[in-house]
């Protein structure tokens, strides 16, 4: 909690030193606050019919074929750069078990420790970042997962889970869609809870620090949402992530 004391002012024309109450100018970046801010409304995504004939089943249908064609090689990602280590495992379609979907690259220590320097050192640059610039980004997010990616989501979900095109429409597009969007609602209603009344000549107020060091995610393998819940949830609050999705 910091403490501003209306006196701040005349405290710096003295010579006195004084904290910044913002930790966007605490880091140098230097961000106006010209207003406040009020979030779009928050809804759940509307679900999708996939009847048979329709524009969606047939695009659906399509992600499917053309992602199912071929065996996709799946790097890591540490700190922005694609890393192949040199050890693959694979992923098969659980309904047809000849079928390799993928071939992804798994970590060793060497790159686990970058990971990690990585995380840490980014960390006190995104948590300085403003909230509603941070709600931003998972709002975008949500809406290129309730569009621009919907069916690639869709079938991945499909051909890696064997899940049918109703569960996956449930699970990797609105309920996605919806842990990104509703956790930028509850982001603001932590943000607002704050200290309901001050001594005289004191305005308090509550800051919400992101944890020390990274946060590790593990995710499991047979829902999508979830996967993407675990990583953009701390993130949104301003901790650095280390998403692992689980293979078992």
């Amino acid at each position: 909690m910091l403490r501003i004391n209306r006196a701040a002012a005349a405290a710096t024309r003295a010579g006195v030193r004084t904290y910044s109450a913002s930790p966007a100018l605490r880091s140098g970046v230097r961000v106006p606050n010209l207003a406040t801010f009020k979030l779009p409304e928050i809804g759940n995504e509307p679900t999708r019919d996939y009847r048979p004939g329709s524009a969606e089943q047939e695009q659906l249908m399509a992600e499917v074929a053309e992602m199912g064609s071929k065996t996709h090689a799946v790097p890591l990602v540490i700190n922005g750069r694609e890393v192949h280590t040199g050890n693959a495992r694979e992923q098969r379609n659980p309904g047809n078990k000849a079928q390799v979907l993928c071939r992804y690259q798994t970590a060793g220590p060497k790159e686990v420790a970058e990971a990690i320097e990585g995380a840490v050192a980014a960390r006190s640059r995104w948590e300085a970042m403003p909230l509603y610039d941070r709600q931003a980004v998972f709002l975008r997010a949500a809406d290129l997962v309730a569009n621009k990616y919907r069916y690639k989501l869709m079938a991945a979900s499909m051909l890696g889970q064997g899940k049918n095109i109703w569960q996956a429409e449930i699970d990797a597009a609105t309920e996605a869609a919806d842990f990104l969007r509703f956790n930028v609602k509850y982001a603001s209603e932590i943000y607002a809870q704050q200290p309901p009344c001050n001594a005289p000549g004191i305005w308090n107020r509550s800051e919400y620090r992101s944890l020390e060091g990274f946060v590790y995610a593990v995710s499991p393998f047979n829902f999508t949402a979830i996967g993407v819940n675990l990583a953009a949830a701390p993130a949104l609050m301003g901790n650095a992530v280390l998403w692992k999705p689980s293979a078992t």
